[in-house]
């Protein structure tokens, strides 16, 4: 198993230009947030939704390492995504995620994703990773 704190520092060395932070992970889900800025932006006043996809992708990846350890090399395979309302522009973005099977080759989650401090999801996400064989 990884710890919260080595998974946390695997992904600021790997992907330092994401802002997403770990909240809590372990027991087949984890729940990230996303700082947002004025370049999380669009017009409109709302989040972007490329941001809302990264939240989802790396909840769904903080999650399924948490249940099989670091397996650098398991990817994304299938996110869909359904905006649901807007995200507010003032608050951080939450993903919360629950994975729904870990086999040997493939892991399948869904996140909903909130803005933080509202308890009515913004977009729900259903996604597929690819886990490599010998991990």
């Amino acid at each position: 198993m990884i710890s919260k704190e080595e998974l946390s520092k695997f992904l600021i060395n790997e992907f330092p230009q994401s802002k997403c932070e770990i909240i809590e992970m372990g027991g087949e889900s984890a729940t990230i947030k996303h700082t947002i800025g004025h370049d999380e932006l669009r017009p409109g006043g709302t989040v972007a939704g490329p941001v809302l996809m990264l939240v989802a992708d790396v909840a769904l990846y903080v999650a399924i390492h948490g249940e099989i350890g670091l397996v650098p090399l398991a990817v994304t395979t299938n996110l869909n995504i359904n905006f649901i309302r807007k995200p507010s522009a003032d608050k951080n973005i939450i993903g919360v995620c629950k994975l729904l099977k870990v086999g040997r080759s493939l892991a399948v989650g869904e996140v909903n994703i909130y803005s933080e401090g509202d308890d009515k999801p913004v977009a729900h996400v259903v996604g597929t990773y690819s886990i490599p064989p010998n991990r």
